[in-house]
C-alpha cells in the first residue's frame, strides 16, 4: 500500500530529531508555564547529573561533553539563581561538590509530574490511533547501536 505521507519516506535520523524537538518543545513550554521560564533544557541535564550525591565541576564536564570551563559557567549561573551550591569535597582539598538545592529538587519533582503528564496524552492520542508510545523499538534500537554500554545524552543542540 502506497503512502502519500512524506514522513514515512524521512530518512530516520531526521524522524527521530524532528519527534524529539515536538517533544522536548512541548515539555519546555509546559515547565515554563509551571514557573521555571529560567531554566532551559540543559539545565535539566545538569540536574540530572547533580542529583543524588552531587558531582564536582570536572565530573559534570566530563558528563555533559562541555570544557571544564562552560561547566563552570553553568554552575556560577545556577549557583546565582539558587539551584545549586557548592559544599567542600568529602575527599578533602580544594575541590568542591556541587549538590543541588531545595529549589531544584522542587523543579525536578514538577518537571517529572510534566514529563509523565506528557507522556501519558501522548500514548493516549496514540493509541486511539491504533498506535503505542515506541519505548521498546527505541530501547532496541540503542541496544542495537550502542551494546551494554548505554550513552549519557549529551546537549548538542
Amino acid at each position: 500500500m502506497e503512502t502519500h505521507d512524506p514522513l514515512e519516506r524521512t530518512e530516520l535520523t531526521f524522524l527521530l530529531g524532528m519527534a524529539f524537538q515536538l517533544v522536548l518543545s512541548e515539555f519546555v513550554s509546559r515547565v515554563d508555564a509551571a514557573g521555571y521560564a529560567d531554566l532551559r533544557p540543559m539545565h535539566g541535564l545538569v540536574f540530572q547529573v547533580l542529583h543524588g550525591s552531587g558531582a564536582t565541576s570536572s565530573e559534570l564536564a566530563e558528563r555533559l561533553g562541555v570544557t571544564k570551563q562552560a561547566a563552570g559557567q553553568i554552575i556560577d549561573d545556577l549557583e546565582k539563581r539558587g539551584y545549586v551550591e557548592r559544599q567542600p569535597h568529602p575527599a578533602g582539598g580544594r575541590r568542591k561538590l556541587v549538590v543541588l538545592t531545595d529549589k531544584a529538587l522542587a523543579h525536578l519533582a514538577v518537571a517529572g509530574r510534566i514529563l509523565h503528564d506528557l507522556e501519558t496524552q501522548l500514548a493516549q492520542r496514540l493509541q486511539e490511533a491504533g498506535l503505542q508510545l515506541p519505548r521498546g523499538e527505541l530501547a532496541a534500537l540503542i541496544r542495537t547501536l550502542a551494546g551494554d554500554s548505554i550513552p549519557p545524552l549529551r546537549p548538542f543542540w
